[in-house]
């Protein structure tokens, strides 16, 4: 019961945040804007809308994973609010998985206001009668919504030693190097500095690779993964979540606030 407590005031306080209205906002007109985007090639209607629609999603939602998931804990320490919480019979334990609960509730809310007016306006832009919302689009969704918690999770252990402004800074590098890390990967084994290889190996085995799921190119030309890789592909990505919520439990247990 205390964990949904925690949950619900998070997801209470999150509501009211102007910054993700405002997000959110910018997300719908993005979608929206496929319309347009879509008419102006009727042959590559559908894979534009689809292009546009889940971009705005994934973008949209990383900024709302960092600017929400930095607030989680440095708001309550900057605000001295943290004093009246570590005073209450809480476990710190509970009140990191309690806000973490509470703000992938929040953010689960808005993907599905965005889905919504994406299936909208993929039904306006449809080239064929039928359900516009496919499989692999779907698993696209679902795998957004996964690595926006694991962006989460990493906002909230940067938050419970730093500042939000470097907060942000981390979980955006963080990011940036999550999708980026394979790449760089296969492009600097074609060096032949040994130090670089060595940075590269670092970087992609410390930190997760994001890049696994980012499914919009494969949703656009309606490629699906087999149930058991995508299952097992969503069952990484909460241990990842998991490991990352465990590091931010272990930092906050032994941080004074006194």
């Amino acid at each position: 019961m205390k964990l949904w407590a925690i949950a619900y005031n998070t997801f209470r306080e999150a509501i009211r945040d102007r910054v993700l209205y405002n997000l959110l906002a910018f997300a719908v007109l993005m979608i929206g804007l496929a319309v347009a985007l879509g008419r102006l090639s009727i042959a590559e209607r559908a894979r534009i809308t689809v292009d546009v629609g889940l971009f705005s999603i994934s973008i949209f939602g990383v900024l709302m994973a960092i600017f929400l998931g930095i607030g989680l804990v440095s708001k309550e320490i900057e605000k001295k609010t943290i004093y009246t919480l570590i005073a209450k019979p809480v476990p710190r334990c509970l009140f990191i998985l309690g806000r973490f609960c509470g703000l992938m509730i929040t953010i689960g809310v808005n993907m599905v206001i965005m889905t919504a007016a994406f299936v909208v306006v993929l039904w306006y832009n449809r080239e064929a009668p039928g359900w516009p919302l496919t499989w692999p689009i779907g698993q696209a969704i679902i795998m957004t919504y996964v690595e926006l918690g694991i962006i989460t999770a990493a906002a909230m252990v940067f938050s419970t030693f730093s500042t939000p402004t470097l907060s942000a800074i981390f979980t955006l590098c963080f990011v940036v190097i999550g999708r980026l890390t394979a790449g760089l990967k296969l492009l600097i084994s074609r060096e032949q500095s040994p130090a670089a290889w060595w940075a590269a190996d670092i970087l992609y085995y410390l930190v997760p690779n994001l890049t696994n799921y980012v499914r919009i190119e494969a949703a656009v030309y309606g490629e699906g993964l087999a149930p058991d890789l995508f299952l097992r592909i969503i069952l990484i990505g909460a241990l990842t979540a998991a490991f990352l919520l465990a590091i931010a439990i272990a930092i906050f247990q032994r941080r004074n606030f006194v």
